[in-house]
């Protein structure tokens, strides 16, 4: 997938022709015409900086910020969109410059991160502050997890519908202003993927994922099944590298590598729809498959 499949795709669509074959490393792929985008949702981190947080990410910041500056007291204020950017010299703190925290250097040790006695950790000017809709102001609807946001925020369209995607992927839990860095692998995973699924999709997209299950619990899997389950309704392509039996079973078609790990893997056992590779008779996986009959399984096809 990742040396072959990614890097082939990439090429057809750097052309304008965009040709069903091409020739890679030595090996031919057809049927790439198939597809207008690719989309590679991996392990790998989605950000560096302390100023990207969960909102500035998925682009609720952008609506949220129009929202503020269109009511009555940010206009009586002269106050525009960038008077409620943490990111922008106009609206951010000045004592901690937009980032909620200031830091301390300590003489022997490390330095330590406190809260900005200025902002309290908004991370914006105190005249931004002021402008509030139902009583909070734009830093304190920033602290709210994605959930509470869905019932107490402005009833935006744009934020609603980003809301409910990031809720659909699991991460009802996160705060909107929390930031990038202190998420995890899987939780990156589904924040790049909650960011692509809020946007309209043209049902040509080639979806690559490498391990999206890791460290989710059982019903965040269900409801990662459902969302893979719309993206092939829509026309789009899902390809998945994958242990979890669960994503695995669910499967239009697998390719079932082994026969052992490590250096004693790595040549393909099976191939096929899970029904035919659950009756190989040396396939790990065909036996765990096996196990699963009669067990309950989330209607969903890939």
């Amino acid at each position: 997938m990742n040396d072959l499949l990614r890097p082939a795709t990439a090429q057809s669509l750097a052309t304008r022709q965009r040709p069903d074959t091409v020739e890679y490393a030595g090996s031919t792929l057809s049927g790439l015409s198939a597809f207008d985008k690719m989309l590679v949702i991996d392990q790998n981190p989605i950000g560096h900086t302390a100023r990207s947080d969960v909102s500035t990410y998925v682009d609720l910041s952008t609506p949220m910020r129009r929202f503020f500056a269109e009511l009555p007291e940010a206009k009586i204020r002269g106050l525009k969109p960038k008077h409620f950017s943490f990111n922008h010299l106009k609206g951010m703190c000045t004592k901690c410059w937009g980032l909620g925290k200031r830091k301390v250097e300590m003489q022997f040790l490390p330095p330590i991160r406190v809260l900005c006695d200025s902002c309290l950790g908004y991370r914006l000017k105190p005249l931004s502050l002021q402008v509030k809709t139902k009583g909070r102001h734009l830093g304190q609807l920033l602290q709210l997890t994605v959930e509470e946001a869905l019932t107490q925020i402005p009833p935006i369209p744009k934020v609603l519908r980003i809301l409910e995607t990031l809720t659909s992927v699991g991460l009802g839990y996160l705060q909107l202003g929390q930031e990038i860095t202190t998420l995890s692998g899987g939780e990156a995973q589904r924040l790049r993927l909650a960011r692509e699924l809020s946007k309209r999709s043209t049902g040509k997209t080639l979806y690559l994922f490498d391990e999206p299950t890791i460290g989710l619990h059982s019903e965040d899997i269900l409801k990662l099944l459902k969302i893979f389950h719309t993206l092939v309704d829509k026309g789009n392509t899902v390809v998945i590298i994958e242990h979890n039996l669960d994503i695995i079973s669910n499967a239009d078609y697998l390719i079932d590598l082994g026969p052992e790990a490590g250096q004693r893997g790595g040549e393909i056992v099976t191939t096929g729809p899970p029904e035919e590779v659950a009756k190989h008779p040396t396939s790990y996986t065909a036996k765990y498959l096996t196990q699963m009959k009669g067990s309950k399984m989330v209607n969903v096809h890939l």
